[in-house]
């Protein structure tokens, strides 16, 4: 008998690690008496490489972490990110096991597995709400008279040149005033949590999860005015294509892509909907910046153990 607890489960299945990983997880939590829910896929995919995880339920769409207390992810940032897709709608929190590479999401590495197994089952974690970006995206622009395609993004929304040997043509507005036109590879709008991904691998800011903000960043533009901007987190910003030049495409967390024309017009404003983090650590930004970017430290003296 289970204790009316259930976890959704999801892992990068193309890696082995995260096959063994999941083994581990499922043994565990069920021990504990925990139910487990896994994307059906997934479940077939283990099933294929010889680990057959009984009892299991499966689960697909968008309603697959519904009423879950947790979503456990075993793999990168791009596992998490496509977990978010479940987790938000459902307001359960994400909690990322890192297989990959910096993996800045995620809040445990492989070798804490059985650490972080016995905090999902004692509860021993806090839940830390992350701003999300609605995106809007009009065809033919805002007076086209059509209904906007609409979706989210938790890390950035890009604007990207659709044509690789074209240049893109974009105007950026902020607060419904036309701002500066750009003829660049790009633009990222990001959120504080995407602070530090593509818009940081684009040169801009590292921002602290806790300041409410937006942040544009453009790609290689050929202007005088194109340095990466932080702006209010009630600020609406905009990017439109320039009629009749080159098509865009636009990207969420690089997973939803929109196909924009020229003329087309993008408005990214901050969500009411958040994705909730599950936090073991308690330790402040800073740290989990020395550690997953592996930053230099040696020869700081700072404060005594008690702060004199």
């Amino acid at each position: 008998m289970t204790s009316g607890r259930s976890v959704l489960l999801l892992a990068h299945t193309g890696r082995p690690a995260a096959l063994r990983s999941a083994q581990l997880v499922h043994e565990s939590l069920s021990r504990a008496g925990l139910s487990i829910r896994m994307l059906k896929d997934e479940i077939e995919e283990l099933a294929t490489a010889g680990f057959d995880l009984d009892p299991v339920e499966p689960v697909e769409g968008v309603d697959a972490a519904k009423g879950v207390e947790l979503v456990m992810v075993l793999g990168g940032d791009g596992t998490l990110l496509r977990a978010a897709e479940l987790s938000r709608p459902a307001g359960a929190p994400l909690l990322g096991v890192n297989l990959g590479h910096v993996g800045f999401l995620a809040e445990a590495e492989r070798e804490d597995l059985g650490e972080t197994v016995r905090s999902v089952v004692d509860r021993d974690y806090v839940v830390e709400e992350r701003m999300t970006l609605d995106v809007a995206v009009f065809h033919g622009g805002r007076d086209d008279g059509t209904a906007p395609v609409r979706t989210w993004a938790l890390n950035e929304a890009t604007l990207e040149k659709g044509e690789a040997r074209r240049i893109l043509e974009t105007v950026l507005e902020i607060d419904g005033r036309p701002l500066s036109r750009w003829t660049c590879d790009g633009v990222v709008c990001a959120s504080p949590t995407g602070s530090t991904a593509h818009a940081f691998s684009a040169g801009g800011p590292v921002v602290w999860p806790d300041v409410d903000a937006l942040l544009v960043v453009p790609l290689s533009a050929h202007s005088l005015f194109a340095r990466p901007m932080v702006v209010g987190p009630d600020a609406k910003v905009a990017l439109e294509v320039v009629p009749e030049t080159a098509p865009g495409v636009l990207w969420c967390d690089g997973r939803r892509m929109v196909e924009l024309p020229a003329g087309a017009r993008i408005e990214i404003t901050r969500a009411d909907t958040p994705v909730r983090l599950a936090r073991l650590h308690r330790a402040p930004f800073t740290d989990r910046l020395v550690a997953k970017f592996g930053l230099p430290v040696a020869g700081w003296r700072g404060r005594g153990e008690h702060g004199r």
